[in-house]
């Protein structure tokens, strides 16, 4: 099933988000909600706030991207209660956007070498040095099981630029190819 994605300013997305426990009930259909989520609108990482559940899950999928970057080709996974070690190394400003702050896009300084920890699926657990894009793309979705969306990153200059379109899409006055559920609707 498609989910609305929680947009920016919602409350579920300023929460830090709770363990994952086997007992979680439907766990399955969740992932499963939150990859056609994601395919739907054309996303290649959903975290469970963004889909208005404050659990600390994620689903990556950067396949799509392995024509331009070979590295990405395959890659797909879930991460349940993914730990992340930052590891010395350089940051990179890099543009990123996200489901739930449509129409913006701005360059983010991230690391580009972490440790990661996780649970699959199946609750088996892995642990792996992930470099490059992919690691950001893992900071950036681990962003919002923390309670933070990329704009929290960016400089006070340039967030004080975007801040008119930040308000409107927590109002929901914005237009997006895909369902979306915002903090407070503007009334018309």
């Amino acid at each position: 099933m498609i989910l609305p994605v929680y947009l920016y300013g919602h409350p579920v997305l300023k929460a830090v988000a709770k363990d994952v426990t086997p007992d979680y009930p439907d766990l399955d259909q969740l992932i499963e909600n939150m990859k056609e989520t994601m395919y739907d609108s054309e996303g290649i990482g959903i975290a469970a706030p963004q889909v208005g559940v404050s659990l600390r899950l994620v689903y990556i999928d950067v396949d799509v991207l392995g024509d331009d970057m070979p590295e990405l080709k395959g890659i797909k996974f879930v991460l349940i209660n993914p730990e992340i070690t930052i590891l010395d190394g350089e940051e990179i400003s890099r543009e990123e956007g996200c489901l739930s702050v449509p129409g913006i896009h701005e360059k983010v300084r991230r690391i580009e070498k972490i440790n990661l920890k996780w649970l699959d699926e199946n609750w088996q657990q892995h642990e792996q040095l992930i470099e490059g894009y992919l690691a950001r793309v893992v900071q950036h979705e681990c962003d919002h099981l923390n309670g933070k969306v990329f704009v929290d990153h960016i400089s006070p200059i340039r967030k004080q630029l975007v801040k008119a379109r930040l308000n409107d899409i927590s109002k929901g006055n914005v237009k997006c190819g895909y369902r979306t559920r915002c903090a407070r609707p503007t009334r018309k």
